[in-house]
């Protein structure tokens, strides 16, 4: 089939190039090809979906399975799909793996736990862990904001949620640090941090079960529904992924939200101005007008087709990998007005940054409570925070599912003693 010579050639996916600025490559497949077949860098073939309604409609389509033992190459068991490591690690046994009824079984458990009260109730908590993180750096007049604030602050959270002593925390930094500057190259390192994390969990809830606290993993203990519990195995599968779904995507929101906004100086002052006035209607719009622009998850978690589809015109075999988009559907044009803008006043923000349907994420009321508070506390105390480096020169972290930012070097008016 000869080209139409009247449409430009398919743009080049998953190079450094296409990680800096993905969004125009984006906007071709919506326009030219909104499912598409490619090869991804591991060499496994999957479905890209693009628009927005097709994107929606996939994420909550049952005949696709979060379980990878439906995937006709079983590319999971050779470390091509998934989370690094957690086969391996026994660790398979979590959310973003399952589908009903387990899953309902699981999240139902986890929802007794994880509840909108305990985050709330966390509020102060994170203002505290964001007030010492910039006291460490604000009185140097410059900071690198990825590896002094925006990653240490979600692991510091979410460890304290969970119920990691003080002493161990240091531990899993190290080890989520593993996972991060590795997602997206050498998977040996951080298949070993996931088998360490593992083993640390277990013992950690064997010797909760004997005391049993306020923290989450004493509320994975607790829980119970018609006299099922979580096993031993199910509660560390699930700290896990808490852990490890909460910290990386909250580091790339807190990244790429200063990022954006330190590039759009008329909407960061519009932000700041209104903190001054004591008013945070704005900072909530804006948090989800962050994530709907440039957000930390640019891919949704694998899916696998168990049965022949069609998704946006496009027919599906079975067992074909089918990977929904959320960076690109968010730019659909036929869903946002003026998609390519950022407008953190935009009320009518069905963003899709979360997932959608039964596995809409569980953490994404901590997340935007991490995200308020950072940013809030950022413009204010350091109002004149600007970038100190050209974009071009900042690199994005490669791997399929995140997007984030490797540094992010800023520069400000020290704070005074």
């Amino acid at each position: 089939m000869t080209p139409d010579p009247g449409i430009p050639a398919a743009p080049e996916l998953f190079t450094w190039q296409f990680a800096t600025d993905p969004y125009p490559a984006y906007a071709w497949l919506r326009e030219h090809s909104p499912v598409h077949r490619t090869t991804l860098p591991s060499g496994v073939e999957a479905w890209l979906v693009t628009r927005y309604a097709d994107a929606k409609q996939a994420l909550a389509d049952a005949r696709l399975s979060k379980n990878p033992v439906h995937h006709s190459e079983h590319a999971h068991a050779k470390g091509k799909v998934g989370i690094p490591g957690e086969r391996s690690a026994d660790l398979m046994t979590h959310l973003l793996n399952i589908d009903p009824p387990d899953h309902t079984r699981l999240r139902r458990l986890v929802s007794k736990a994880f509840t909108p009260r305990r985050v709330a109730g966390f509020a102060p908590r994170v203002q505290e862990l964001t007030d010492r993180l910039i006291d460490g750096f604000a009185g140097k007049g410059e900071a690198d904001l990825i590896h002094e604030f925006a990653f240490p602050l979600p692991i510091y959270a979410i460890c304290d949620l969970l119920g990691v002593p003080a002493e161990d925390q240091d531990d899993f930094r190290d080890w989520a640090g593993m996972m991060i500057r590795h997602g997206g190259g050498p998977r040996g390192g951080v298949a070993r941090s996931v088998k360490k994390m593992r083993a640390y969990l277990l013992e950690l809830i064997h010797r909760k079960r004997s005391e049993l606290g306020d923290d989450l993993i004493s509320g994975l203990i607790r829980a119970s529904d018609h006299g099922e519990h979580l096993t031993e195995n199910e509660a560390a599968a699930m700290a896990f992924i808490l852990l490890f779904a909460g910290f990386e995507t909250t580091v790339n929101l807190i990244g790429n939200g200063t990022y954006t906004l330190l590039r759009h100086p008329e909407q960061r002052r519009r932000l700041q101005d209104s903190l001054a006035r004591g008013e945070h209607e704005l900072l909530g719009t804006a948090v989800e007008e962050l994530l709907r622009y440039d957000g930390p998850v640019e891919l949704a978690t694998w899916r696998f087709a168990t049965e022949p589809l069609t998704v946006g015109g496009q027919s599906v075999a079975t067992g074909d990998p089918v990977l929904v988009v959320l960076a690109a559907a968010d730019r659909d044009p036929a869903r946002f007005a003026d998609p390519d803008a950022l407008d953190l006043t935009r009320r009518d923000n069905q963003h899709l940054g979360y997932g959608h349907g039964i596995h809409y994420c569980l953490g994404a009321p901590l997340a935007r409570l991490e995200a308020q508070a950072a940013l809030a506390t950022l413009l204010t105390r350091l109002p004149d925070l600007q970038l100190a480096a050209e974009p071009a020169e900042l690199r994005w972290r490669g791997g399929l599912i995140m997007r984030g930012l490797r540094t992010l070097p800023v520069a400000f008016t020290p704070e005074s003693d």
